[in-house]
């Protein structure tokens, strides 16, 4: 990893202006926290996400080309598509 943090912090008018341009990247169905209500915020936790572990990976040319050309994030992008797979695969068995 590079060391750089990939979160973002914006002021609730930044996300406002960049809802107006349309370049807002939350979910179209994601609810206001507003909507939500007291008694969901009574229990709602924060859950940390699991660790990430290094390996190295060979992968064919074609295919890590393929996702590096869809721009910034193909390691990420790659790490959902098998996510996708492990739990399609917990569905399964």
């Amino acid at each position: 990893m590079n060391g750089k943090s990939t979160i973002v912090r914006h002021s609730l008018r930044e996300i406002r202006d960049l809802r107006e341009r349309g370049k807002d990247r939350t979910s179209a169905n994601a609810p206001e926290a507003a909507s939500l209500g007291a008694e969901f915020w009574k229990s709602a936790r924060v859950v940390m996400p699991n660790g990430k572990t290094s390996i190295h990976l060979r992968l064919d040319s074609d295919v890590v080309e393929w996702f590096k050309a869809r721009g910034k994030g193909h390691l990420t992008r790659m790490n959902a598509v098998l996510r996708a797979y492990v739990e399609a695969q917990k569905h399964c068995a």
